[in-house]
């Protein structure tokens, strides 16, 4: 199926947007972007030139999504998060000149599969967010987060583990941890490390 851009969109000629995507009004996708199949971009949100997206990914209004910026299959970035792209910023050259394309090299956030991005939260390049883990609403990350870390405040720490199912896993003890809603367990293998005890099918 072909995707739906609003009229009120601007998709670069040179941008990709997949099957069955949706791009809604004052939506800007720039040049050599990739929006997977499935995807939903909002109101107002914007891609930067050459991040991609893997298919299934929700991108609420106003969301900013800088390049070089990954983003695996089933991701969720919610209203107004960011993911910057500069760790020096500066408008001006150390010799008092505009800064321009040619005066710095970008770099970019990763985001794993199935994780989520809470609204309004910064993500500060470069920063992996692990699978499946879940961002608070309004944190700033400042460091890699864990696979299945739920992660918050300024700088985020992880203060819990959380399932596919986006909620807080129940400790069982002895490094052991269950999903209330799925009924998976998982192990805490080392400090920071939580791994599912079957993969899922």
């Amino acid at each position: 199926m072909t995707p739906h851009i609003d009229p009120g969109a601007e998709v670069d000629v040179n941008a990709t947007v997949g099957d069955s995507a949706t791009v809604w009004g004052l939506a800007h996708i720039r040049e050599d972007a990739v929006v997977g199949p499935g995807c939903t971009i909002g109101r107002g949100a914007y891609i930067g030139p050459g991040a991609t997206l893997g298919a299934d990914c929700k991108v609420q209004n106003y969301a900013l999504i800088y390049e070089p910026a990954r983003i695996e299959d089933g991701v969720f970035i919610g209203p107004a998060a960011v993911l910057t792209n500069d760790p020096h910023p500066r408008a001006l050259t150390p010799d008092g000149a505009a800064k321009g394309p040619q005066d710095w090299t970008p770099v970019g956030v990763t985001v794993r599969h199935g994780a989520s991005i809470g609204a309004r939260a910064v993500c500060v390049a470069p920063v992996t967010i692990g699978r499946w883990a879940l961002v608070a609403a309004g944190s700033v990350v400042t460091r890699d987060v864990p696979d299945h870390a739920l992660v918050a405040g300024s700088p985020a720490r992880r203060i819990k583990w959380v399932g596919r199912a986006g909620v807080a896993l129940r400790d069982a003890g002895e490094g052991r941890f269950h999903c209330p809603v799925t009924g998976e367990t998982y192990t805490e293998v080392a400090p920071e490390v939580l791994r599912p005890d079957a993969d899922p099918a």
